[in-house]
């Protein structure tokens, strides 16, 4: 799995939607991405990814895209 199918699918299973929901996915755009849930995907990302995210960065991925271009900070390329 590379590392877009990885981003994808802590996306997919932290928030239990499906692929297509993933563009213009925004933080509160759904139920399940509210505040806990953003815990629990910054956990997820950071697991996956092994790296630890600045607060300003946890507090800044506001959407999926978002999540894309912070990630390029820490090295990971999607």
């Amino acid at each position: 799995m590379n590392n877009l199918e990885t981003y994808n699918n802590i996306f997919i299973e932290t928030f239990e939607i499906t692929e297509e929901q993933l563009a213009g996915l925004e933080y509160q755009g759904i139920k399940a991405w509210d505040s806990v849930g953003h815990m629990g995907l910054i956990a997820a990302l950071e697991d996956a990814f092994d790296i630890m995210m600045d607060t300003d960065d946890i507090i800044d991925l506001n959407s999926y895209e978002k999540g894309k271009e912070i990630l390029k900070k820490y090295e990971v390329e999607l």
